[in-house]
Order: C-alpha cells, then structure tokens, then sequence
C-alpha cells in the first residue's frame, strides 16, 4: 500500500470507483498496531520543536472518519493532540468570515490538531444546501488554496483525507445504526435529507477536489467500503506525510537529568547504562477497543 497511489492528481469521477479493496481482520490489527506506534514515534519527535500539523477528515455520512478519530487518540498523547469535531457555525460565527472560526483552532508548535470536518463545508454543504450565495462558495477556492498555502508557508503539515463510500454502502450503514441501540445516537435526519441529494453533492465534491488537490496540499481519496482497509488506508498516509524527513530515533537523555535520576533513584551501572540507551524499543501491542 503506497500513500501515493491515493493522492487526486485530476478531477476524479466518484461513480466510476469501483474497486473496494478489502483487508483481512488479523492482518488489519498487526498494521494498525504498527502504524499507531509509528505515530507515537512522530507525536514524540514533535515535541520540542517547532514541527506541527493539521489533518483535515472529510468524506460521506457514515464513511469512517469517527474510527480513524478514535484510532488516532488511542495511539497519541492528548497534551498534544487534538481533535476539533465541527458542526455548523453558531451565529456569532456566521457573522464572521467563514475562515475565521479556523484559524483559533490551527495546531500549535509541536501539535498535531485533527479536524473532523472543516472549511471544506463552504463548498459542500453550504454550496448543496444553498448556505452560500454561488459567488461565495466560487470564491472559496481561491480563498482556500491561499489559507492552505499560507499554512505551509508557515510550517504546518497539512494532509488532507476524503473518505469516499458507495451510496449501497452508505444505506447498509444508515440500516446497522438504526438497529443498534449504542450507534443510534449517530443518525439523524441530516443524514437522510443528504443522501436525497447524494447526486448534488458528489458534483460538489468532484468539483473541490479538482479546484483544491494542489501539488503542495493534495487530496488523498480513500475508498472505504470496507471500514478496515480505509483507516490502514489513512494511517499509511498519515504516517508518510507526517513523518517525512523526521527522525524517529529516541533522543538522548539529557546528562544532567541522568545524573540527578541516578543520585535520586541510586541507580546502578547496568540501570544507567539502559537509561543512556537511545535505541527503539519494540512496540507494544495497543488494545484498539470495541468495533464501533
């Protein structure tokens, strides 16, 4: 699997995609498991430094975006990652600049700052939905590209994902949710009422990704009919993009802190030898929770 293969290069024609690849549950487990600890090794390499990211999470109704949310805090300290869940603007946001309620969650030096859905929504729902006049939501690709090249600009590493399901798919998910008490919480008549326009916003969508896939902020679109195969899907670009040109080997241990550990804990020789030792520990397999 090759981050690569996943970037939108062109304007892509969601009907046409038909190839849904699948992953077996026991191999599942051990990438994700290796990947998590991959992000661990990023999260930690970040710390200290002015190193940041931004992950933007689109994609359909029901698509995964929520399991790859949880997948990522189950793997990463939360003093320095976050997740900013976004809804629709309340009303001292929509007297603003669309923008504007972004930029005060933008991740700080050494962050990794998740959002799960983002700006996108000017030319998705809000254009759909009739939120936004055809002048505005024309003018935010411009105004997108621009906000996202100034990001980069400025040191932020910004990877950008669309979960892509077929309208099949969506439906069996829509019917499992219905009929399970702990995922009923997560339908809603948005759900319905977009799916009636499913058409309108796969134009949508084909129209962001060829308006706002540029070379230093592509789009990676994920087919995710099989919810396992599209988070290893995610969690392979993630860590590639993330981690590219970042060294991953522990740091040494900060003599002066060895020297008061050793006075304090009457460390031996061997311990302080295994203290000075910067090499990588083996990863330990993480509990990933209950299938949700």
């Amino acid at each position: 699997m090759k981050s690569r293969n996943f970037v939108v290069t062109r304007r892509p024609r969601l009907a046409r995609i038909t190839d849904h690849p699948k992953i077996d549950f026991a191999d599942y487990e051990r990438r994700l498991t290796s990947m998590q600890a991959t992000l661990q090794l990023i999260q930690q390499a970040y710390l200290g430094t002015s190193e940041r990211a931004l992950i933007v999470l689109e994609g359909w109704d029901t698509a995964g975006k929520g399991g790859i949310v949880r997948r990522l805090g189950w793997a990463m300290d939360p003093r320095s990652f976050k997740v900013h869940p976004i809804a629709a603007p309340d009303e001292h946001e929509r007297a603003q600049h669309y923008l504007q309620r972004f930029w005060r969650r933008l991740p700080e030096k050494s962050q990794i700052v998740a959002f799960d859905r983002s700006w996108y929504g000017r030319v998705l729902v809000e254009r759909v939905e009739e939120l936004a006049t055809a002048a505005e939501w024309r003018r935010a690709y411009r105004e997108i590209n621009e906000f996202e090249h100034t990001l980069i600009e400025s040191g932020t590493r910004l990877v950008k994902l669309f979960l892509h399901i077929t309208p099949d798919e969506q439906l069996r998910r829509f019917r499992d949710r219905l009929t399970d008490p702990v995922k009923r919480w997560k339908l809603s008549y948005e759900d319905f009422r977009n799916r009636a326009r499913w058409s309108d916003y796969e134009t949508a969508i084909e129209d962001m990704m060829a308006e706002t896939s540029t070379k230093q902020a592509p789009w990676h679109l994920i087919p995710g009919n099989n919810k396992p195969y599209g988070r290893i899907a995610a969690f392979r670009i993630l860590a590639d993009r993330l981690g590219k040109n970042v060294s991953l080997e522990p740091r040494p241990i900060d003599p002066g802190l060895l020297k008061e550990a050793k006075r304090a804990l009457g460390l031996s020789a061997s311990d302080v030898a295994r203290a000075s030792d910067s090499s990588r520990p083996k990863p330990k397999p993480k509990r990933n929770g209950p299938e949700i």
